[in-house]
């Protein structure tokens, strides 16, 4: 069983910076590919970043990619995501995901969610 915990969240101004993190209650933390998504009002949950289980590779959707940064501490079983030059367009709830597939962009290929983070970027 896994339980993924999200924080870090918050109201920021635009150009700030934020860092989500996600805490997973685990076995073997390294087992799973993890991934952040956000989900906007009215909108579709769309893949923010995913990263490999061990080797830290990693990728970025193109509305974010320069911006964000995702990383993991497997000794702490924690996923991160640093976002920075923060823009109201980044606006939304946003979940962390695990998956014992594979690396993946896709939502429906996580096996577990997170139960979200608001973050809420003014101008």
């Amino acid at each position: 069983q896994v339980r993924l915990v999200e924080s870090g969240g918050g109201l920021v101004q635009a150009g700030d910076s934020l860092r989500l993190s996600c805490a997973a209650s685990v076995r073997t933390f390294s087992s799973y590919a993890m991934g952040w998504f956000r989900q906007a009002p009215g909108k579709e949950r769309e893949f923010v970043a995913p990263i490999s289980r061990t080797v830290g590779r990693s990728d970025y959707a193109d509305s974010v990619k320069g911006r964000f940064t995702i990383s993991r501490d497997n000794a702490k079983n924690t996923v991160y995501l640093q976002m920075n030059s923060l823009k109201t367009e980044d606006t939304a709830v946003y979940y962390c995901a695990a998956t014992t597939g594979s690396y993946s962009y896709r939502t429906w290929e996580y096996n577990y969610w997170g139960q979200g983070t608001q973050v809420t970027v003014s101008s």
